[in-house]
């Protein structure tokens, strides 16, 4: 029986929707695998973790100018050696586990368990082969410490594996497969029953907004942004999800309160129904997490792109844009004139859609688990 761990951090959701992605599909598709999901950073500390990941979302909420330098630094000087000494210190620790575990294939969604995993394949205290899921749209060389012990990059598109490339990985090792998703955003749905239970009709645009969930990034601009939406624009309906944010769910009733006193806006605080939302929507309005618009371009789903984490939401901003399936209304633009280019002009929407189709990878998943598994899969 082959042992295979994946690793993960819980920085950002995207990282464990990835792993939890590829885990569903080893598991329902493949015989003889033991599969064990471990978070490492909560693995090697509890407390190291608990207090990383609050002062990532802090950081990332109150200061995210601060974040995208930590961002931006930790590609070179003292800030890289630091972080690249910390995890082959972790590392030790990490150790224990591989050696009772003995995986045969490593798979990590987070560059510190990359980074960990290949020190350790360094010194020669490990021998399992490695995976790294690079989950955003633009390379980071954090991804990239120990690359050479590193078996297999899979990346999101061809502008990344160039990236690698040009930063002397081997061609062999690139997979461009895109990002892993949930298979929910697969299946068939009932769009006239989505609606109806909705209280929607289809004779009008659906417009899929995300307010900042817990972090509440940017609530000025959210909030301008919705108002922009209701004040001026008649014939639409919205869903609005605020996440695990009260009070950007009270913001939100108060705005359609106001001026949309009708069944064409619905609030939430948190939903499981983001792939049955995503499938009757025109439109999704969403900071650029790399989950969150993997999905949208799976579900062919134009974007409008606010508030993004300087960094790497940044970076996803940019090659979206250039991807022609989104707009980024940035910090101090005026919404309404970017929305109305949207909304009214049929074609731009049908373009934005169009192009999601030649960016969509739908079978990430399989074609990872697949290229990892078995060696006569042909990838092209």
């Amino acid at each position: 029986m082959k042992k295979i761990i994946i690793f993960y951090a819980s920085y950002g959701g995207g990282h464990l929707s990835a792993a939890k992605s590829i885990e569903s599909y080893l598991k329902n598709n493949f015989n003889n695998l033991e599969v064990e999901l471990i978070d490492c950073m909560k693995y090697i500390n509890k407390t190291i973790e608990r207090v990383s990941t609050t002062a990532y979302r802090e950081i990332a909420k109150k200061a995210p100018w601060a974040w995208g330098k930590i961002y931006f630094d930790s590609q070179k000087g003292p800030l890289a050696h630091i972080s690249t000494k910390a995890n082959r210190v972790m590392a030790i620790k990490l150790l224990r586990l591989l050696r009772k575990e003995k995986p045969d294939l490593i798979i990590s969604t987070h560059p510190f368990g990359s980074q960990m995993c290949s020190y350790l394949k360094r010194k020669q205290k490990i021998s399992a082969e490695i995976a790294t899921i690079m989950t955003d749209f633009k390379s980071h060389d954090q991804w990239l410490v120990g690359s050479d012990f590193v078996d297999y990059f899979f990346v999101s598109n061809d502008n990344m594996k160039k990236e690698l490339i040009e930063k002397n990985i081997y061609s062999s090792k690139i997979f461009v497969t895109g990002i892993p998703i949930s298979n929910r955003f697969f299946l068939d749905f009932d769009k006239k029953q989505i609606l109806d239970e909705l209280g929607f009709t289809p004779d009008k645009k659906t417009i899929l907004f995300f307010g900042g969930g817990e972090f509440g990034l940017g609530k000025t601009k959210t909030l301008e942004v919705l108002e922009s939406l209701l004040q001026n624009f008649t014939n639409l309906q919205i869903i609005a999800i605020s996440g695990k944010n009260e009070s950007m769910k009270a913001h939100f009733d108060e705005l359609v309160h106001k001026y949309y006193p009708n069944n064409s806006v619905v609030t939430l605080e948190y939903t499981d129904k983001v792939p049955e939302f995503m499938a009757v929507s025109d439109l999704v309005i969403t900071k650029p997490g790399g989950l969150t618009t993997t999905e949208a371009i799976t579900s062919c789903v134009p974007m409008l792109l606010i508030n993004p984490i300087p960094g790497q939401e940044e970076e996803n901003a940019d090659f979206l844009v250039n991807s022609k399936v989104a707009v980024w209304i940035k910090k101090h633009d005026d919404p309404t004139p970017v929305l109305t280019k949207i909304l009214i002009d049929e074609d731009k929407l049908s373009d934005m859609k169009k192009n999601t189709f030649y960016l969509a990878k739908p079978n990430s998943a399989k074609i990872i688990c697949e290229i990892l598994l078995n060696s006569e899969y042909n990838f092209k």
